[in-house]
């Protein structure tokens, strides 16, 4: 058994780390490129989202290196993610490949349905060694999102410009040397010590901005034109609340566990959505509201091109625009997207709402000193 798996942001050091504490085969794919889409989109419809387009190109691109299996995860409702293990093992035999698709979600089996699961990739592990390497796959999913986080922060403060870039992409080829849970938390520690460092205008007031929508277009950099690194050498803080650590503890791991899994952006979701229509619309919809709450100046939307849940999303979005006055821009990708008018909308919203905090700073002024 060689296994793989899809490119979603890190998800590949995650999965990397759970392997190697196995001792498992695996193939990292080659990232997301214009050739990944290519490739994906030459096996599917124009009614398959972008998310799938890449997941086949992917495993097409790891099939030519030597992979038999497929590591994936799950959705539920009418997000079409629930179907995608399905979807590939048609895709699959359809081309002609063999392909066996694992499929990292909580059935309706149960949790031990799930670790029998990962007890197959394991090859054979006992439920002990399973239990520890899920914990510690975890743990480098934490702290990864935390690196970015930092990352995030820095960016928008750095005195030059690209000097947080050059850091992370050595960061997420070196990572490809390491081996192993252990030395992959540990190099991520060196990386954040590192950027910790990097000299930061101290008194730099940035724009923030929340990135909201579906996890795959908001967390994959392919798939939104690399968004925070833009927003964030434009000067802009940027935020993003749905990570790959928060699918795998309250999705995967709480979900399993019965444990209660409410969080404030669901909460607040509720007063605009009664009940759940799937995918990551209750985020969307109450990451939306908490950021309006805490002052940021504007939100970004982004989902692929007919995703239900997200559809349903923008529909709500206007009326949260317009109870908390947060300006909302949604973006849609699919493969026909360009990523010049992309950056050009990006670009547009930044400068309408650095405008209103102007506006909005004068106004403050007049109350507080009559000018």
């Amino acid at each position: 058994m060689k296994i793989t798996f899809p490119h979603i942001g890190n998800t590949y050091i995650t999965a990397k780390s759970f392997l190697d504490d196995f001792g498992s085969e695996y193939v990292v794919p080659p990232f997301n490129t214009n050739k990944t889409l290519e490739l994906g989109s030459k096996y599917t419809s124009e009614a398959h989202c972008l998310p799938f387009k890449l997941f086949v190109g992917n495993m097409l691109q790891a099939h030519e290196l030597g992979a038999d299996t497929m590591l994936i995860t799950g959705g539920c409702g009418p997000c079409k993610l629930g179907y995608f293990g399905e979807m590939l093992k048609k895709t699959a035999a359809e081309i002609g490949i063999k392909m066996d698709i694992i499929t990292l979600e909580v059935p309706d089996q149960g949790i031990k349905e799930l670790a029998a699961r990962i007890k197959k990739v394991s090859g054979g592990s006992n439920y002990l060694n399973v239990a520890k390497a899920v914990n510690a796959a975890k743990n480098v999913a934490v702290q990864l999102d935390n690196l970015e986080r930092l990352s995030r922060i820095k960016r928008a403060r750095q005195l030059e410009k690209g000097s947080v870039d050059k850091i992370y992409r050595g960061f997420q080829t070196g990572i490809l040397e390491v081996s192993g849970s252990k030395e992959i938390l540990k190099f991520i520690r060196q990386t954040e010590k590192t950027l910790k460092k990097l000299p930061v205008n101290e008194k730099a007031r940035p724009l923030k901005v929340g990135i909201v929508g579906e996890i795959y277009t908001t967390i994959e950099p392919y798939a939104n034109f690399s968004i925070e690194r833009m927003l964030g050498n434009m000067g802009v803080e940027v935020t993003r609340q749905v990570t790959v650590s928060g699918w795998i503890i309250n999705d995967m791991l709480k979900k399993g566990l019965h444990l209660p899994v409410e969080s404030e952006d669901v909460r607040e979701s509720k007063a605009y959505m009664s009940s759940m229509v799937g995918g990551h619309a209750h985020h969307t919809v109450g990451n939306t509201v908490v950021h309006a709450k805490e002052g940021y100046d504007g939100v970004i939307h982004i989902y692929p091109l007919g995703c239900m849940p997200e559809i349903v999303s923008q529909a709500i979005l206007p009326a949260v625009e317009e109870n908390h006055q947060i300006p909302v821009m949604t973006i849609i990708r699919d493969e026909m997207t360009g990523e010049a008018g992309f950056n050009t909308r990006v670009e547009a919203f930044v400068d309408l709402i650095k405008k209103r905090r102007e506006e909005h700073l004068n106004e403050q002024n007049k109350m507080l000193y009559g000018y």
